[in-house]
């Protein structure tokens, strides 16, 4: 059966941000109150990053945090985000740019899927040049502009965390996804990441090939361990993957 949708998602799987989430994650936490170790943030990788926030200072001392203690934390991590991305831009990881534009030449739409919210998402897409196709149905707050490759990486859908009721390892940004780009059968579906919430997303959602890709922090051991169809080095093997 055909695909006729690579969902895929960001951060250490199509984009090279030098760790800065996880580092700018790690800091918002100890910084208010948490005491979270390289194991605990990674734990929480491809989640939403308040879920992560809230779930990491929870476990740290022992009760939920209050609403408030969340909600300057979640604005810290955001602020060192932004200055870590402003101090070293994000960039497309290689060969990323050349698969995407192999797989939408072939028909295959092409979405992108994050934790982040919105906000930080429409930042990033500027930061890289990639755009959602016009015509393709575009969430609201999505980055719209012109099919030009020369404007870069051209893309079909982007879903972020605040577009659906809950983040990975849930399914809904892989449906929302499927709706924005008008794909009905998950069997033509194909999710790939960087982290176990990416594979546990894609099977949680029945996807015909749930791809780990070898670009983010884990080895073909530690993200081999969760359910998979294939252990790809990087997006860029993926084109291969589909015979296009």
């Amino acid at each position: 059966m055909t695909i006729e949708l690579v969902v895929l998602d960001m951060a250490g799987t199509t984009v090279e941000e030098h760790g800065a989430v996880y580092q700018a994650l790690a800091e918002a936490v100890t910084a208010a109150g948490g005491r979270p170790t390289e194991a605990d943030i990674q734990r929480w990788m491809g989640a939403s990053k308040r879920e992560a926030i809230t779930r990491l200072l929870a476990e740290s001392t022992g009760h939920d945090p209050d609403e408030a203690t969340v909600d300057a934390a979640f604005a810290d991590f955001r602020a060192r985000l932004d200055k870590a991305y402003r101090d070293r831009p994000p960039t497309p990881l290689p060969g990323v740019p050349e698969a995407l534009a192999r797989i939408r030449a072939a028909g295959v739409k092409v979405a992108l899927t994050t934790g982040f919210d919105r906000e930080v998402t429409t930042a990033l897409l500027a930061t890289l040049g990639w755009r959602v196709a016009p015509g393709a149905a575009p969430l609201d707050g999505a980055v719209d502009g012109a099919v030009d490759v020369a404007d870069g990486v051209v893309i079909d859908a982007s879903v972020c965390v605040d577009d659906v009721p809950t983040g990975r390892p849930a399914p809904y940004m892989i449906f929302r996804a499927m709706e924005a780009t008008g794909v009905w059968d998950v069997a033509r579906v194909a999710v790939a990441g960087d982290t176990v919430r990416d594979l546990q997303a894609g099977t949680n959602a029945g996807a015909r090939l749930v791809v780990g890709v070898l670009t983010g922090k884990l080895d073909a051991v530690g993200l081999g361990a969760e359910r998979h169809t294939h252990l790809l080095p990087g997006v860029a093997d993926l084109p291969e993957l589909l015979a296009l």
